[in-house]
């Protein structure tokens, strides 16, 4: 037997060894990974349990929004209501004319009321624009016109709320129609007038016969549609029928003694 044979248990005794050993430290290197895994684990766990729930999603809320109390001092016990707006009126400057006039301009008013529904009303109104013409050898084509009312008569206050208010009016009075300011020709020469189919200068009578509707914004102040049929007898040929527009605002002052609660709706 040679010494590598004698020597074979010993190596493989220790071979044996080795490997228990190795065997020993892979377990405890097994050992010490799982130790340090439970110990994070317990570590989340408890940070996780301390943080509060999580939060839900917001939801929408309306805001709450306090009631309009401004209308509610709305009581048509007012002495007066001065109102100013832009106008439109559809005008004919002649008696023959098929091409009438869409004039622009102004409407003043003011209202005395007497009582609660009944109020003495002045108007002024202004009307400006260019008219069709007749043709005719002068050149003249859509010369400059313009109209203007001075009118008094009764308003009554209809049917009204803390929203709105309707109320009526017939107004009579004078009427000025200015018709020859652009009849010149090329020459600068004036023109009648007739030759061209409109009315001369002059004064007449007119009135305006309709209502308003007035969309209350405070107490006192309220947006008011006024329409009106209005009439005029120019040249004196015939009575006129016209229609006219004016929109704008009315401010409420005085007062006329006990108050008269509208209705609520």
């Amino acid at each position: 037997m040679n010494l590598t044979e004698s020597h074979a248990p010993m190596y493989r005794e220790r071979l044996v060894l080795f490997v228990e050993v190795r065997s020993l430290l892979k377990g405890i290197r097994v050992l010490r990974v799982g130790i340090a895994a439970a110990v994070i684990c317990s570590a989340l766990l408890s940070v996780a349990v301390s943080l509060p729930a999580r939060a839900q999603a917001p939801q929408y809320h309306a805001p709450v929004v306090a009631p309009n109390d401004t209308l509610n001092d709305v009581k048509y016990d007012y002495r007066w209501e001065l109102y100013g707006g832009v106008a439109y009126s559809h005008f004919d400057a002649g008696p023959q004319l098929l091409q009438g006039a869409n004039l622009g301009g102004f409407n003043v008013q003011a209202s005395r009321f007497l009582t609660h529904r009944w109020a003495a009303m002045a108007d002024v109104r202004g009307y400006y624009g260019t008219s069709g013409a007749q043709p005719n050898p002068y050149g003249i084509i859509g010369p400059f016109v313009s109209e203007h009312m001075f009118l008094v008569g009764p308003q009554y206050r209809g049917p009204s709320n803390q929203h709105v208010s309707m109320t009526l009016h017939a107004l009579f009075g004078g009427a000025y129609g200015d018709f020859q300011r652009a009849l010149y020709d090329q020459n600068n020469h004036p023109v009648p007038p007739l030759a061209v189919g409109f009315f001369s200068n002059q004064l007449t009578w007119g009135s305006a016969i309709g209502g308003s509707i007035d969309l209350n914004r405070s107490p006192r102040l309220s947006f008011r549609i006024s329409p009106d049929a209005t009439l005029v007898n120019f040249g004196g040929y015939q009575v006129k029928e016209q229609f006219a527009l004016s929109v704008g605002l009315v401010y409420r002052l005085g007062k006329i003694g006990a108050p008269h609660k509208p209705k609520k709706r």
